[in-house]
């Protein structure tokens, strides 16, 4: 009689083990829900990537419609930040404290990440595919749980100052960049494609802060230098300020601008596409509304997409195509999670990318990572804009 009941719970014990193995949940994580977080700047000056929110939540949106992501369905909670750091911290610790979010994703901003990076990795909550390409975000011994998304800035800055090397004979440079990390890094690379040149062929260094009205002074002075090569890198206010300025001032160097400037929508038309003509800069993913894709499968189901979901933000921004992107990243991380949906689980996923082909990035363009290189995207195409569009320079190429 006791070996019976010895047996029964014996493989009471073992069905209970199995499911318990079958499915393990971090919080934010159930069998009919995942709850994820994201702060992103709907207002403020750069409220122009607050796209990126918008399309995320459109993306899980449909997802739920066709039945959530292993049967279970998402929830994204997605918190204004102003692009300003303290109130991404408090926004950051509400979606993990109040929220109970699995993990954080597509967070737009270099500061306000910056802001969190450290908090996340204590709490090691996965802050994942996030909207920023600074150097410091690819530290993956001091900060595992933080990725990354965006190409490296440092990588960016560097084809910049070789495409000036191989394409201007004698080149008198002025730079303009914005006085945080995000600009510092794009500086870096630049000095850095320039080699022992740089201070040579550098007449003109100035920065200007994110809430600056304009930077009117700066683009005065960078004329007076005589530079006949300009290089901007900052967000997308002053990037149709300055542009708009070097027409005012009836300067035409060759005038190159980092990739979070280069938006047609939210940078080019505020600037007016006739002072864009001849500008140089870089991208990683297709322009759905560029004819070059007109047939191309993917763009296709993103306009698709664009024209059933997208209830908010304009669809020509190119936040929208980098929110797309990132949700789609952290939809295939949790669908390959399957039932064990801890963050450590997540994590060991994200860091074991291998060759993944995402839709919308630029042929030639896939995701690869490690446990030790954190770079989603380590490849960008060199771009020039002609007649109203963006037009390929070369093939895809590394700023490495």
């Amino acid at each position: 009689m006791l070996g019976g009941v010895f047996r029964a719970a014996l493989a009471m014990f073992v069905v209970a083990t199995g499911a318990a193995m079958a499915q393990q949940y971090d919080p934010g994580a159930s069998a009919t829900e995942i709850r994820l977080g994201q702060t992103v700047p709907f207002s403020g000056p750069v409220s122009v990537a607050g796209a990126v929110g918008h399309a995320s939540m459109a993306y899980f949106a449909a997802v739920n419609k066709a039945g959530g992501i292993n049967g279970r369905q998402v929830k994204l909670i997605a918190l204004d930040d102003g692009y300003i750091p303290p109130k991404a911290v408090e926004a950051t610790r509400r979606l993990v404290e109040d929220e109970n979010v699995l993990m954080m994703y597509g967070s737009v901003g270099t500061p306000t990440n910056a802001a969190v990076e450290k908090y996340l990795n204590l709490k090691k909550v996965p802050q994942l595919f996030i909207t920023t390409g600074a150097s410091r975000f690819r530290d993956p011994k001091t900060f595992p749980w933080t990725m990354a998304f965006l190409p490296g800035y440092v990588a960016e800055g560097r084809a910049m100052a070789r495409y000036v090397l191989a394409t201007v004979t004698q080149p008198k440079i002025a730079l303009l960049y914005q006085n945080d990390d995000l600009g510092k890094d794009f500086r870096a690379g630049f000095r850095s494609g320039l080699g022992d040149k740089a201070d040579y062929l550098i007449v003109s260094e100035q920065t200007f802060e994110v809430a600056d009205p304009t930077v009117d002074s700066q683009m005065a002075a960078a004329k007076a230098s005589g530079a006949n090569v300009f290089y901007f890198a900052g967000t997308q206010k002053a990037g149709a300020e300055q542009i708009r300025a070097r027409h005012n001032l009836d300067w035409a160097p060759l005038h190159l601008v980092c990739s979070i400037a280069s938006g047609v929508e939210g940078v080019l038309k505020p600037a007016g596409l006739d002072n864009a003509e001849g500008l140089i800069s870089t991208a990683y993913a297709k322009d759905p509304f560029d004819p070059t894709w007109a047939d191309d499968v993917d763009v296709k189901t993103f306009l698709d997409w664009v024209k059933v979901n997208l209830t908010q933000g304009n669809p020509r921004d190119t936040g929208i195509v980098g929110g797309y992107i990132v949700s789609w990243l952290a939809a295939y991380v949790l669908e390959k999670a399957g039932s064990t949906l801890t963050r450590e689980n997540l994590l060991n996923i994200a860091t074991h990318l291998d060759n993944l082909h995402v839709p919308m990035l630029l042929p030639g363009i896939t995701v690869n990572t490690t446990p030790t290189d954190y770079g989603v995207i380590t490849r960008f195409q060199i771009q020039r804009f002609e007649s109203g569009r963006w037009v390929p320079v070369g093939k895809a190429i590394s700023g490495q």
